[in-house]
């Protein structure tokens, strides 16, 4: 199986680039599944029902969440009847939405898992204990596993790589919206990146407007983060191509397209 993952798609420039260039991305890469992090998606808070059938007609196949899930209350009315939308699953209990979904392509299943991170963010379950667990479920099902782990620490990311080497097939770390030169395939088959990094406005501060976040340093003064809605865009994702029998990943690229870095067919 062959999987694209998007890294933070951050407002409309972020889905506009994904509606440029997935269709290329699809025939370079001849993707089955792509997955893509919309917590940003509606202009850097959440995501909305629209946006996220948007994102299905544009070609993603699931989309992942994190800590700005439930910045857009639009999503307590469409969360529990999304089936390819998942929420970080070390959410309490009582959270709507789901941590896991799966979806088949070509008779092969791949089970894509949310996780929300502990350090330097709001405390939530253990993400570990349960990211274990979690991938013993999945298993039951298809032995190709994918996890997207929501943290701002470097170590917890890569602690829980390594957590979970040999047990689920990828691990990417997104929130911190830099793309990180760390891509890699563990001695256990698990492909592994620390951030897959932002799609969204290339010329801002993480996707925000860069003159008020410049403002707030120069002087400790608040500030209102908003995301523009032209310039130019980057496009950050992690290609993986996973053996469909054991679950191993046996490829990994990191992908990057802005002004810089042009498309390559």
């Amino acid at each position: 199986m062959k999987v694209l993952f998007i890294g933070d798609i951050v407002g409309s420039i972020g889905r506009d680039a994904v509606e440029q260039y997935l269709p290329r991305l699809k025939k370079k890469y001849n993707l089955d599944v792509v997955i893509a992090n919309g917590e940003n998606a509606a202009a850097g808070r959440g995501i909305t029902r629209a946006i996220y059938n948007d994102l299905l007609q544009m070609g993603v196949d699931i989309i992942t969440m994190g800590n700005h899930t439930w910045d857009n209350k639009d999503i307590f009315d469409f969360i529990d009847d999304a089936d390819y939308l998942v929420r970080p699953a070390n959410f309490s209990k009582d959270a709507p939405g789901r941590g896991m979904t799966q979806v088949s392509k070509n008779g092969v299943t791949i089970s894509v898992i949310n996780l929300h991170g502990r350090v330097f963010l709001p405390p939530h379950e253990d993400p570990f204990a349960m990211a274990v667990e979690m991938v013993e479920e999945a298993k039951k099902t298809s032995p190709i596993v994918f996890v997207d782990f929501h943290a701002e620490a470097t170590s917890e990311k890569i602690a829980l790589s390594w957590h979970l080497d040999g047990k689920a097939s990828v691990v990417v770390g997104t929130h911190t919206h830099v793309q990180t030169a760390d891509n890699r395939i563990y001695p256990g088959g698990t492909a592994y990146i620390t951030d897959v990094g932002m799609t969204g406005p290339y010329d801002e501060v993480l996707g925000m407007g860069k003159d008020n976040v410049i403002y707030k340093f120069l002087t400790n003064m608040p500030a209102r983060y908003e995301v523009p809605k032209k310039g130019r865009a980057v496009l950050s994702a992690f290609f993986i191509e996973i053996d469909d029998k054991t679950g191993k990943a046996i490829r990994q690229e990191r992908v990057l397209i802005n002004e810089d870095n042009p498309f390559q067919a």
